[in-house]
């Protein structure tokens, strides 16, 4: 095989590597982030998200030599958009803090409707109401507001979320793994909604 072949595969190899960096969802470094976004609205735990170390992909290549920097030269240059697409899943953006800090705010004057068991998590990543009967009359149009006003600001959490990460078409799996990390970080007995059934954890 000739060093130009070699060098062609290697080029087309790294390519395709790239390609599927950016295909994949990170599901762990997503999965911590929502965990400590979840944690400061429920709990007002402190969010510090820090992004992994990038990866040194300055090395040398197998074979060295000059006849290799051509090709070096080219790989050093598309070495940014695999750190773009590295596990650093970003959640800290003037629009998220903000969202993140209207949920907190509303989720103070909705916690005492998940102790009762008005309402519950849903398992698309929203709040809906359980128990009607559970609010008195009197509360129960302001409650459906926060409730919608809540639903809003979720969607719209999700959404930044996935734009922050130059990945708007990762809307539904960012939505999925909050709805997860909700229910994981519920309080016990708290309900949430799981194939049209309500459970209690």
């Amino acid at each position: 095989m000739t060093h130009k072949s070699l060098g062609f595969i290697l080029l087309s190899l790294f390519l395709t590597a790239c390609v599927n960096i950016n295909i994949y969802f990170p599901t762990a470094p997503a999965e911590e982030a929502a965990g400590k976004i979840v944690d400061d609205i429920l709990r007002g735990a402190p969010v510090n998200v820090k992004p992994l170390p990038e990866k040194d992909d300055q090395g040398a290549l197998p074979g060295g030599g000059e006849r290799f920097q051509g090709l070096a030269t080219i790989l050093n240059l598309l070495v940014p958009a695999a750190h773009a697409a590295s596990p650093d899943f970003n959640v800290n953006t003037p629009e998220i803090r903000r969202i993140q800090a209207q949920l907190k705010q509303r989720h103070a004057q909705l916690a005492p409707f998940y102790n009762s068991g008005a309402i519950g998590f849903t398992e698309d990543g929203l709040v809906a109401m359980r128990d009607a009967s559970a609010v008195s009359l009197r509360d129960r149009k302001r409650l459906q507001s926060l409730v919608d006003q809540d639903n809003n600001g979720r969607e719209s959490l999700y959404r930044a979320v996935a734009n922050a990460n130059g990945h708007p078409e990762w809307l539904g799996q960012v939505r999925s793994v909050f709805a997860k990390t909700w229910v994981d970080k519920a309080e016990k007995g708290w309900w949430y909604r799981q194939g049209g059934k309500w459970l209690k954890k």
